[in-house]
C-alpha cells in the first residue's frame, strides 16, 4: 500500500506585531515599577526633577521593611531598573535626568 502524501502549504511570512496591539496592553516592567514588592514608591516619582527623584527614592528604601540590601542600593538599583527598562524609547533629556538623580542619591547618602 502505498500511503498518499499531502502537499505542504509554503510558509508564510512572519507578522509583525502592531503598534497599536502593543501599546494597548501594559508592559511588565511598568508594573514592576508601580508594583515593586522592594519599596513602596511614590505617584509620578520619576517625573520629578533629579532632586526630588533622589529624595524619594531615598525615603521609600529607607521606609521599606521588604528590601534585602542596604537603603542606598535599593534605591540606586531601582533608578537603574526603570533606565535599562525605559531603554531606546528614554529621551536624551530623561536619561541625563536620571543620570543626575543618581548623582544626587549618591550624594545623599555620602557615596560620592
Amino acid at each position: 500500500m502505498a500511503k498518499k502524501m499531502k502537499k505542504k502549504a509554503p510558509k508564510k511570512a512572519a507578522k509583525k506585531k502592531s503598534a497599536k496591539k502593543t501599546s494597548m496592553r501594559k508592559r511588565w516592567s511598568q508594573k514592576v515599577t508601580e508594583t515593586s514588592d522592594a519599596m513602596t514608591l511614590e505617584d509620578g516619582v520619576f517625573t520629578k526633577t533629579p532632586r526630588a527623584i533622589a529624595a524619594s527614592l531615598k525615603r521609600s528604601a529607607e521606609r521599606s521593611n521588604r528590601r534585602k540590601s542596604s537603603p542606598f542600593r535599593s534605591a540606586m538599583s531601582m533608578l537603574t531598573f526603570y533606565e535599562n527598562r525605559a531603554g531606546k524609547n528614554l529621551s536624551v533629556a530623561r536619561k541625563t535626568k536620571i543620570d543626575k538623580a543618581k548623582a544626587e542619591l549618591r550624594a545623599l547618602y555620602h557615596k560620592d
